[in-house]
């Protein structure tokens, strides 16, 4: 034993000579952080704020009393999610599936990158000889997983310049039948595009920590998702209305580009997140630069203190109590009059961008499209949930809140403490959403201590 404490003891003298540490405690040499601002959002200082009603419950939901509640800092989207935004996930994916299908094809009929046609879409071929032992590793380890798409070849969506038969077979498969189109057009069959992620209950994962027989690998899951918005919401959440035109256009048509994506389902707004965080860590991953934090959907609380904005007890984004300035303008796009939707100058959604934001340069808080969060929903949350960074998220619970009101309420849902829900599976033609991310550090904060 003493023996080995000697050797132990001389090794470590030996490592110590000539280190520069002069052999002084002075951490792991790293990069200073400096936070990146992602595009499009802004940064909500943390901070306590009262959380609930602070005006009369009209309506007698008893659902949101008065707590105070403290939050991180986090970046927020300064609009709610565009449909040019969401246009690029919804291609992303497809362009994604095509190139899976194309290569898969090619494999099929023994076709290599060398070939012509679709040949050069296949899996792209590493020889042994340039592959890096890691790479060998992995393709011995786990094979077929591990073959990579050829992104460099651009796709052909015009019928007259398809290459080859075989890639006229796996296009037009990927198209509806023939005897489901009309008016001479094909659309993409889209409930064969899907985003398929994975993920960790991590909260659930923590509560059985330590538990003998417990493993990691039970608390990971796969979630494949339909990402193509269910368009015919226009139809369908109004009765006895004339909406074709904007089920037709209005996710699709470039006059729309700038407004609000809906008929989003709380799971594929899930699914954007996953994607938008895989798109940014895979351009870091290119660059050699650590990975961000996950985009997510904001918590309830998060939501409430980003829209007041730094108001402490205001009715609305903007203060109030009223939904209308000094000089008679409306403050948002909503239902302001029975019967009349065109009061605001708005008859459905308008940009992302529309009316004033608020102090934390937050547009359409209230008003234009509700949005999803990531807590569910129950009536007596703000009892029991906690005090420091609060969030009721019940994976068996259904029950999703939305907050904000949109352009087909009236003013009680535009209030901050408003709270809503609707199913997680549901789509609807007035509830969009918008994505936060969590600040690195805990510097950046609203209010300090007085005392």
């Amino acid at each position: 034993m003493k023996k080995t404490i000697f050797v132990i003891t001389v090794l470590a003298f030996l490592a110590s000579c000539g280190s520069k540490d002069k052999g002084e405690l002075i951490g792991v040499k790293a990069k200073k952080w400096h936070p990146e601002k992602p595009y499009g959002m802004t940064l909500v200082p943390g901070g306590a704020f009262i959380m609930g009603k602070s005006d009369d419950d009209l309506v007698d939901l008893q659902d949101a009393p008065t707590k105070t509640v403290t939050v991180r800092s986090f970046y927020m989207d300064e609009t709610e999610i565009s449909n040019s935004e969401y246009r690029q996930f919804v291609h992303w994916v497809r362009d994604s599936v095509l190139r899976y299908k194309l290569a898969e094809m090619a494999d099929l009929e023994g076709k290599t990158t060398e070939d012509e046609g679709i040949g050069e879409y296949a899996y792209i071929s590493i020889e042994d000889e340039d592959m890096t032992p890691y790479e060998k590793y992995m393709i011995d380890t786990y094979g077929d997983e591990q073959r990579k798409l050829n992104r460099d070849e651009d796709l052909i969506f015009e019928t007259e310049d398809y290459p080859d038969e075989l890639y006229s077979e796996v296009f037009d498969n990927m198209y509806l039948p023939k005897e489901e189109s009309f008016n001479g057009q094909r659309t993409w069959d889209w409930d064969q595009f899907e985003f398929e992620y994975t993920y960790m209950d991590i909260q659930e994962a923590a509560k059985y920590h330590g538990i003998p027989g417990v493993k990691r690998s039970d608390f990971i899951y796969n979630e494949p998702v339909a990402i193509y918005p269910d368009t015919t919401v226009w139809i369908r959440d109004f009765e006895y209305s004339y909406n074709e035109p904007m089920h037709n256009d209005y996710f699709s048509h470039q006059a729309y580009g700038n407004y609000p994506v809906v008929g989003i389902t709380w799971k594929q707004a899930k699914a954007f997140c996953q994607w938008r965080t895989l798109l940014k860590n895979t351009y870091k991953k290119e660059k050699g630069q650590q990975y961000i934090n996950s985009f997510r959907l904001p918590s309830e609380a998060e939501w409430e203190y980003a829209a007041r904005g730094g108001l402490e007890g205001a009715t609305y984004p903007w203060g109030g109590p009223y939904t209308k300035n000094d000089r008679g303008c409306f403050m948002a796009n909503f239902k302001p009059l029975r019967g009349n939707y065109a009061a605001d100058q708005a008859l459905y959604t308008v940009e992302v961008d529309a009316y004033e934001p608020n102090d934390y340069n937050l547009y359409n808080m209230s008003g234009n499209v509700s949005e999803w969060v990531m807590s569910s929903y129950d009536s007596g949350s703000y009892e029991f949930s906690a005090s420091f960074n609060p969030n009721v998220d019940d994976p068996e619970d259904e029950r999703k809140v939305v907050r904000g009101g949109s352009w087909k309420d009236v003013a009680y849902f535009l209030q901050v403490s408003s709270r809503d829900y609707e199913y997680a599976d549901s789509a609807r033609s007035y509830i969009g959403f918008r994505t936060v991310q969590d600040y690195m550090g805990t510097d950046a904060t609203a209010n300090a201590a007085t005392n």
